[in-house]
């Protein structure tokens, strides 16, 4: 099926989203003869719905050779949640009469859950209009927390900056807390999953190694039992080191840092539970407690990337364009693992989008201890197979050199549109 590409990157960034971009377009440059352009959507389905369209071909050779090493969302993503076809009826129109007017015959979105939504519904749109679409989803985020997926690109790399920062904190604390420190809380990513929460726990090999209490949003948060943990640790080791996710909750349901607000997706806004949990500990023990929120520098610490990482979200991105080929639509690509007991092996699969749109995968119930606070071997083992390797970047001048892309759009057919 002749016709042109169209890839966009959707939702949070991870530190290797553009890997995916880079295979995409590397397998593209070798399928010219299939395929006719490729664009790129300018801050994800915006570039549709503004008709926004990048047109790879005209960008530096130069500067897309470094796509693979650099972090964030290189032409813009965003978060958008197109509804049902009745309240968001324009914008499916929107996309329709741009995909069509550009003769785009491919779509290829790059995203979570919502965007594996958004692609499900894009599809049975333009089928709904006979409208031929191979729509493909690309599974990306650093949560972790796509179903079916044995895991997600963007977790691996994030979850090793989690595991080192919690190890290097931890040395910090430990050497100072018989004057100073004694608690530390490191609040991590994750709203309903405790992926990020539970990769700190790869750090302890031994009893008294930190983190010494990981709190999963999958468990409910107790006060008394915290607290009494909390003055355990500092009793036995002389400090104590937290790790926890975002989306704590209460006994209730309730999250501990819901700040009243909602985002764009419908989402609770969440203020920060790391400064709540450290007014609960100063207010009920005589402790100096320090707190970090690791926010957007986990998910673009591309400095310290897991080599494994990187190479799952660059193959997704090749294996997209051989999918298209053979004009397989309607769903998402997947990671298959495939290993024995000494080695970790892995390949692309897929799944329908109905099976992901949506969908939310939380931590195993085997992957927590009984105590409710700390990882399994299970779990370890799982998280170590994704962080293992090195991929760093090139340097120039002492830091890191990443893409600079000019992201110019092609010219316009349609009228503007007001979102």
């Amino acid at each position: 099926m002749k016709g042109n590409i169209f890839y966009a990157q959707s939702g949070g960034v991870t530190p290797v989203i553009n890997a995916t971009a880079a295979g995409v377009i590397d397998a593209y440059q070798k399928n010219k003869d299939i395929f006719d352009k490729l664009y790129v959507g300018k801050n994800g389905i915006l570039g549709a719905l503004k008709e926004e369209l990048i047109d790879i071909s005209k960008e530096s050779k130069s500067e897309l050779k470094l796509l693979k090493q650099t972090p964030g969302g290189a032409f813009g993503s965003c978060r958008l949640k197109l509804n049902d076809f009745k309240k968001s009826k324009k914008d499916f129109e929107r996309i329709y009469n741009v995909f069509k007017k550009h003769n785009i015959k491919y779509f290829l979105y790059n995203g979570g859950g919502d965007s594996q939504d958004t692609t499900n519904k894009i599809s049975k749109f333009f089928k709904a209009k006979n409208f031929p679409i191979t729509c493909i989803g690309l599974p990306k985020t650093i949560d972790n927390d796509l179903p079916i997926t044995a895991n997600c690109p963007g977790f691996g790399s994030v979850a090793k900056y989690i595991a080192t920062s919690t190890l290097e904190a931890s040395l910090d604390v430990k050497s100072m807390c018989q004057t100073s420190t004694k608690v530390f809380i490191l609040e991590v990513m994750g709203r309903h999953a405790g992926w990020l929460a539970a990769a700190a726990g790869v750090i302890k090999t031994k009893a008294g190694d930190p983190p010494h209490i990981i709190l999963f949003p999958e468990i409910a948060f107790d006060q008394k039992y915290f607290l009494n943990k909390v003055k355990e640790a500092t009793k036995k080791y002389g400090y104590c080191v937290i790790v926890a996710s975002e989306g704590i909750k209460d006994k209730k349901g309730n999250f501990l840092s819901d700040s009243g607000l909602k985002d764009s997706f419908g989402h609770s806004q969440l203020g920060g539970v790391a400064p709540v949990l450290s007014s609960i500990v100063s207010n009920k023990h005589n402790f100096k407690v320090h707190w970090a929120v690791s926010d957007y520098l986990q998910r673009a610490a591309r400095h310290i990337a897991s080599k494994v990482d990187v190479e799952q979200a660059y193959k997704l991105g090749l294996s997209s364009i051989a999918y298209a080929k053979k004009n397989k639509s309607d769903i998402m690509l997947t990671i298959k693992d495939e290993s024995n007991k000494n080695n970790y092996k892995w390949s692309i699969g897929s799944t329908k989008l109905d099976n992901v749109a949506n969908v939310e995968k939380m931590l195993p119930g085997n992957y927590i201890k009984a105590s409710g606070i700390e990882t399994t071997g299970a779990c370890n083992r799982y998280i170590s197979n994704l962080i293992k390797g090195e991929n760093y970047p090139s340097y120039d001048n002492g830091y890191p050199r990443y893409a600079n892309l000019k992201c110019k759009t092609i010219k316009k057919k349609l009228k503007s549109y007001k979102l």
